[in-house]
């Protein structure tokens, strides 16, 4: 069943998960010591018995979620601090998050303008180390964006094709079969897991990631955004040169919604660090454009 993929997922090398349960007894371990807690402490706090905690620090245990769960809360730790992969955070960094974490959406916005205030430089820096293009179908966004990696020798990635890979659906089938807001939980998540991974890369969106606030909030904030343009009829037609008749299956009016689509998105794209309009131009100078739009 289309519904049952989405639970698939390529199998890593037992090398790999043994490393991750080795990580994972030593995270416990510390947080255990740094907390003054013996491992029998631990055990009648969690529930856990003593020798399974022995094994689960030696990264012999692996441990179910439920119990890892136990785990976590008898020390006063999130269940994400232990099970996340990478190397240890900064305890600042851990301190600051928590901070952040009792803050309103608003407060939030506040927080990161402020940090941009203080940091910026640093943050700039950053940012120009991914870059993202949004823009509706047709614009050039894939084209161009393959073009950007090789130069900049980086990851070229679509988040559309993300998205599939995570859900195991085509997109179509997101939709019909859990809707939209389905696809916009994917979609948060597989931006999430690009900026957490790659600290360089392209990036080509959704047309319509704009519209989800909080989403392209965080394409703004880790990417140095490119609004990729043309105008309706060269959108049009590029889709469907592409084979894509998705724009014109039962709509006589297609060419007028997409007019109405770009005029209700065209705030939210000006809202990039920087557009490059295709409209009219060649591959060629359309791709000479965006490396002027990349250094400046």
């Amino acid at each position: 069943m289309a519904a049952d993929r989405s639970t698939e997922r390529v199998p890593r090398g037992a090398g790999a998960e043994s490393e991750y349960l080795r990580q994972l007894g030593e995270r416990i371990r510390e947080a255990r010591a740094r907390r003054g807690m013996t491992r029998r402490i631990l055990a009648r706090d969690s529930g856990v018995s003593e020798r399974y905690l022995a094994q689960l620090e030696g990264g012999q245990g692996n441990i179910s979620i439920i119990l890892l769960r136990q785990v976590a809360e008898a020390m006063g730790l999130p269940l994400a601090d232990l099970v996340r992969e990478g190397p240890e955070r900064p305890v600042e960094l851990a301190l600051l998050l928590q901070s952040l974490e009792r803050l309103s959406p608003q407060e939030l916005t506040q927080a990161r303008q402020l940090l941009a205030t203080a940091f910026g430089g640093a943050i700039a820096a950053d940012r120009r180390r991914r870059i993202a293009l949004i823009g509706l179908r047709g614009a050039g966004k894939s084209t161009l964006g393959r073009r950007l990696a090789a130069a900049r020798g980086v990851p070229f990635i679509e988040l559309d094709r993300e998205i599939e890979r995570l859900s195991g659906l085509a997109l179509g089938e997101i939709f019909q079969l859990y809707g939209q807001p389905a696809f916009r939980r994917y979609e948060r998540r597989c931006l999430e897991t690009v900026i957490e991974r790659h600290r360089e890369a392209v990036i080509a969106t959704g047309g319509s990631l704009v519209s989800e606030p909080g989403t392209f909030d965080l394409l703004l904030a880790a990417c140095f955004t490119i609004w990729i343009k043309a105008a309706p009829e060269e959108h049009m037609s590029r889709v469907l040169a592409q084979g894509d008749t998705r724009p014109m299956a039962e709509n006589d009016e297609a060419m007028a919604d997409l007019r109405r689509i770009l005029a209700g998105r065209e705030a939210l794209y000006a809202k990039a660090d920087a557009a490059v309009d295709t409209a009219g131009r060649t591959v060629e100078e359309s791709f000479a454009a965006l490396q002027a739009a990349v250094s400046r």
